[in-house]
């Protein structure tokens, strides 16, 4: 039974291969001249002969046509009226107007397009600036043959296949392959060569104000770090990036006011012992909490524009026990003076820096007494622009004999008499002193410094109106302190207006006191601030800068504001000061044409002109 079912099925199997085989060679035969293409043709009732003559017949129907439009235009060519040359003279009166009424209504709206108010704007002042021809000459271009259509060529007129890529000509017609790349040939000569990238005058003046006069291209280092910053967005993290590269960046991104939550995260390393952000503006409190969360290390804390910074904020830090040696803080008014206090009286042992500015609603002078007493080893002192404090300030001050550097800049305004006591308690140690804003200190503050100041390399003294000339020169005369490196002594001068020329004894700094000065500290000075001394002649300038002088190691200086300054001094400032960098002189109006040397800045001048 086994047998006999196996060997039944094996014949099926044979039959069933047989017949598929006999079926394929049946399909697959070749009858006679026809081919597949063929078979299918006939099957789906298509003829090949009968598409070549469709073919040939339509081709011959556009040629008759094309002549007969030539023809048309030829004989309809000296009429007045541009619609009666596209009049067909087979139209009805009727048809006719209904293609007037018609065409009327296309022209209405492509007025009302986008395009059209474009193309308009384009050609304002230019002979076909008319609405009506700009309108046609888009209905002409809409149009158009389709690509696929065949079309006479508007240059050679031969005969040719539209497609997409096929140029207008210049009659209103579509171009050949031929005649358009001869077009294209001639309109890429008459373009001008591309020229690189070049650096505008806006961003020359920007760098010049960051101080930087580029000689060529930027370092590589300058180069990546912006271009990092410019990718800011797409960057995870900074790695081991070494500490003048993240301030680098971070100064570059608070220009920018790219200082973000999410960019302040790159900048959060536990390993680092300082944090620099220089515009704190986009920053919330909580940032600022996560700064001392990611950070405990911290020694340096540097926050400006800090508005968010709160209570909360200190109390946390405090709960820290962070070792913060160097604080500087700018605009923190959400500081109440209590966390100041308490702030200082835990922080203050180990306190060396100490820099807090724009505080107009918070510090008074009890947080200032109170850093007086617990900041015992403070080196650096600097309160700038804090409303609050006035003087018993100045008093408590005077009680830091730590202290090397200081820098004052006061709202309120404060008696003489304590100003000079403060000299008088701390001045011998000091390196740097600073003092802006003090309108009613006298000569007998610059008589102070010259008998308790011996250590000074900098020293700024600005917008005073009563020391006199005859105070800066007995500052300078014989005095054993050494030569400064940074002067300023910029708006101390007589503000009386309607006597430009000034009282008979000159009001701050003036001729005899710009020579003294230049004469005690001129062999070292570095930088030197004169802006808005306008009591310094013409001749005092002259004699300063004349031949034979030299100040070798002058980078920068100041003469904002003295219309005396022309071309011919700022010659001889460049013939005296071999290692000069930067020159500011706004409102120099007499400093016209200048000519500037390779690597120095000229800020200010009206046509300053490089050497080349």
């Amino acid at each position: 039974m086994y047998g006999f079912n196996f060997l039944h099925i094996m014949i099926m199997i044979m039959l069933l291969i047989a017949r598929r085989a006999n079926t394929r060679q049946t399909r697959n035969q070749i009858r006679g001249p026809h081919s597949a293409l063929t078979d299918f043709l006939a099957s789906n009732n298509i003829s090949a002969a009968q598409i070549h003559d469709d073919y040939q017949r339509r081709l011959r129907e556009a040629e008759t046509q094309a002549n007969a439009e030539q023809q048309g235009n030829a004989e309809q060519g000296n009429a007045a009226d541009n619609d009666d040359y596209e009049d067909d003279i087979r139209e009805s009166p009727e048809e006719k107007k209904k293609r007037k009424r018609k065409e009327a209504a296309t022209l209405a709206k492509i007025k009302q397009s986008k395009e059209f108010a474009r193309r308009k704007a384009r050609r304002i002042g230019e002979p076909d600036d008319d609405d009506d021809y700009i309108a046609r000459e888009m209905m002409q271009e809409r149009s158009r043959p389709l690509p696929g259509q065949l079309e006479n060529c508007d240059s050679c007129s031969k005969r040719f296949t539209v497609t997409p890529y096929s140029k207008a000509g210049p009659y209103g017609g579509l171009l050949c392959a031929k005649c358009s790349k001869e077009l294209g040939d001639k309109e890429k000569k008459s373009q001008p060569k591309k020229r690189g990238p070049r650096t505008t005058r806006r961003q020359n003046q920007s760098d010049l104000l960051d101080g930087i006069a580029q000689e060529g291209a930027l370092s590589l280092v300058e180069m990546c770090t912006k271009k990092v910053a410019d990718n800011i967005n797409d960057i995870d993290e900074f790695g081991d990036l070494p500490s003048q590269l993240l301030r680098r960046l971070s100064q570059i991104l608070s220009k920018r006011r790219a200082m973000t939550p999410r960019t302040l995260n790159l900048f959060l390393r536990p390993d680092l012992g300082f944090i620099d952000i220089y515009d704190s503006g986009k920053l919330e409190t909580d940032d600022f909490e996560k700064i001392f969360t990611f950070m405990p290390a911290l020694t340096h804390v540097n926050l400006r524009f800090a508005g968010q910074l709160k209570d909360r904020v200190i109390d946390y830090m405090l709960g820290r026990d962070l070792k913060i040696k160097h604080l500087q803080l700018d605009a923190a008014n959400l500081v109440s003076d209590q966390r100041w206090q308490q702030m200082f009286k835990k922080l203050g042992g180990q306190l060396e820096t100490l820099r807090l500015s724009n505080m107009d609603f918070s510090l008074d002078d009890e947080t200032v007494e109170i850093v007086s007493k617990s900041c015992t080893g403070l080196r650096r002192l600097k309160l700038g622009d804090c409303w609050k404090i006035s003087d018993r300030s100045l008093q408590a001050i005077a009680n830091l004999k730590s202290l090397e550097h200081l820098s004052l800049s006061l709202i309120s305004e404060t008696k003489t008499e304590n100003l000079v006591q403060l000299v008088s308690r701390i001045g011998s140690n000091l390196q740097t002193l600073s003092l802006q804003g003090f309108s009613l200190a006298d000569d007998t503050l610059l008589e102070m410094i010259h008998s308790r100041c011996q250590l000074l390399t900098k020293l700024r003294f600005s917008d005073n109106s009563v020391c006199t000339d005859k105070g800066f020169v007995k500052l300078f005369e014989n005095w054993s302190n050494p030569p400064l490196k940074f002067a300023d002594f910029s708006s101390t001068r007589d503000v009386d207006n309607s006597n430009p020329d000034g009282p008979t004894d000159a009001t701050g700094l003036a001729s005899n006191g710009f020579a003294a000065c230049m004469h005690h500290s001129g062999s070292m000075i570095r930088k030197l601030n004169i802006a808005s001394c306008r009591h310094i002649s013409y001749a005092a300038f002259e004699h300063v800068f004349g031949d034979g002088k030299s100040y070798p190691h002058l980078k920068e200086l100041d003469v904002s504001f003295h219309t005396v300054i022309d071309d011919y001094l700022v010659g001889r400032i460049f013939r005296c000061c071999p290692a000069i960098q930067k020159i500011v002189a706004f409102a120099c109006f007499n400093v016209r044409d200048a000519r500037v040397p390779k690597g120095v800045m000229l800020i200010g001048g009206l046509r300053a002109q490089e050497l080349v």
